[in-house]
């Protein structure tokens, strides 16, 4: 009784394989070859990398980046190309400055106005809203041109005197460089004269293209005037109906954020322009009235200055005061010049420790390094408007950007319960959970309860 052979198991070999005709294409063997690989794992140096419950295979390579120069290398990339997206940004905001300087300025005027009109259409219910717009706007521009018109009339009645005494100054100046220790006599006071004429005869073409340049720069000041008073009439009457339609703009899922963020950062801005609206008028009376008793000409454009200054913090202080200082020089010498800088000095520490506590408060409050910072490169980039703008941008920014991060701000929250006109609303932390918000009873309440 024969057994049936068994069937072949596993691998015939390679030497069968070409026996019987299969894989023809399989090049013959070579001894002490182990073949071609069967596996990436068969290259030399190939290591395997165990990452859970798979194993992946790697070649070895013969040359690695260190983690370090590619961390370095992603960063800076990433870096670069938001710095090029910041700078076609500002360039393209210096294309537009025309046109945005004025809607800016529309926006921190609107944040001035805008809760007065509300305000009077709400306390009285037959006032309709378009004319308590009317009647905050005339208000507004009233007060302004009347502001302007002081300024400009006490300007022209104290020049004269202020003539007088440069006069006399540069009289004394001349007596001194002549008897003084420069010693100069009538011939060279002669040639620095000559000198000066020349230069001007000289710059005639210059001074004409500035003067032709000035006018243009009117004329483009009235044209963005115009513009600043036609934009911010919509933003007082329908600034509601402006911020919808640019939230129309943003992601349904991110809207009611996005909502309660842009709600949060002009309440701060309303907060910010009335404290340095009262501040800078404080700083202006102050300042005015201690120069009318020192005997300061020009008393009250120098205020005036004074007050346009304090929107511009610790730059235009230090600005509006070395001018102060130079007239009160010519004017009266050196002790007056003495004065007026202890006059100065004790008008910014009561602004720096009554009256910005008081009025600003910590909850819209900035480090000074977020005020002196964003001045320096707002007068870099844009010049005096960047330098008036930096702060009010730096203070929108500041508290819009706590809303978004901040968790009580979540999609729970209903926007219609924050008010963008209510300054209390740009911190809302400040205002619930610290007990300066109530004085002494709200602390003694706390203690009470916590007991």
């Amino acid at each position: 009784m024969s057994m049936p052979s068994p069937e072949p198991t596993g691998d015939p070999g390679p030497t069968a394989r070409r026996r019987t005709g299969a894989e023809p294409d399989t090049p013959p063997d070579i001894p002490g070859d182990p073949g071609p690989p069967k596996d990436i794992g068969d290259l030399p140096g190939a290591k395997t990398v165990d990452r859970g419950p798979e194993a992946v295979i790697r070649p070895a390579r013969r040359w690695e980046v260190p983690v370090a120069l590619e961390i370095a290398s992603g960063l800076a990339w990433r870096v670069l190309l938001l710095a090029t997206a910041g700078a076609i940004v500002v360039y393209v905001m210096g294309l537009l400055s025309a046109v945005l300087v004025p809607v800016v300025l529309a926006v921190i005027a609107a944040s001035l106005l805008a809760p007065e009109a509300h305000a009077l259409s709400r306390r009285w219910r037959h006032v309709p809203h378009a004319l308590a717009t009317a009647l905050v706007l005339f208000a507004g521009i009233a007060v302004v041109v009347a502001v302007f018109y002081g300024v400009v009339l006490a300007f022209i009645s104290g020049l004269p005197d202020l003539t007088t005494q440069l006069t006399a100054s540069l009289t004394g100046i001349q007596g001194w460089l002549r008897t003084g220790p420069l010693g100069l006599n009538n011939e060279q006071f002669t040639a620095i004269g000559n000198q000066a004429i020349a230069y001007l005869q000289s710059s005639q073409a210059t001074l004409a293209s500035s003067a032709l340049g000035a006018v243009g720069t009117v004329g483009e000041l009235f044209t963005e005037m115009l513009l600043t008073l036609f934009t911010l009439i919509f933003f007082v009457y329908d600034g509601g109906l402006v911020w919808r339609f640019v939230l129309s703009g943003v992601p349904k899922a991110a809207r009611n954020r996005a909502d309660v963020a842009g709600r949060r950062a002009f309440a701060s801005l309303v907060g910010y322009t009335r404290a340095t609206l009262l501040v800078a008028a404080a700083d202006a009376v102050t300042a005015g009235v201690g120069l009318w008793l020192i005997g300061v000409p020009l008393a009250v454009p120098l205020a005036a200055l004074i007050f346009f200054g304090a929107f511009v913090p610790t730059l235009g202080a230090v600005v509006t005061g070395v001018v102060a200082v130079l007239v009160a020089l010519v004017s009266g010498g050196l002790t007056d010049a003495l004065l007026v800088v202890l006059l100065l000095i004790a008008v910014q520490n009561i602004e720096g420790y009554i009256l910005q506590p008081l009025l600003l408060g910590r909850s819209i409050k900035l480090h000074p390094l977020a005020v002196v910072l964003p001045i320096a490169c707002g007068l870099v980039i844009a010049g005096i408007p960047g330098a008036l703008l930096a702060v009010p941008l730096v203070t929108v920014l500041d508290s819009g950007i706590r809303s978004l991060v901040r968790p009580s701000d979540g999609p729970g929250l209903d926007p219609a319960t924050v008010d963008p006109l209510d300054p209390r609303s740009a911190r809302p932390e400040w205002h619930e959970d610290a007990p300066t918000r109530t004085g002494l009873r709200g602390l003694f309440r706390r203690r009470g309860a916590s007991t």
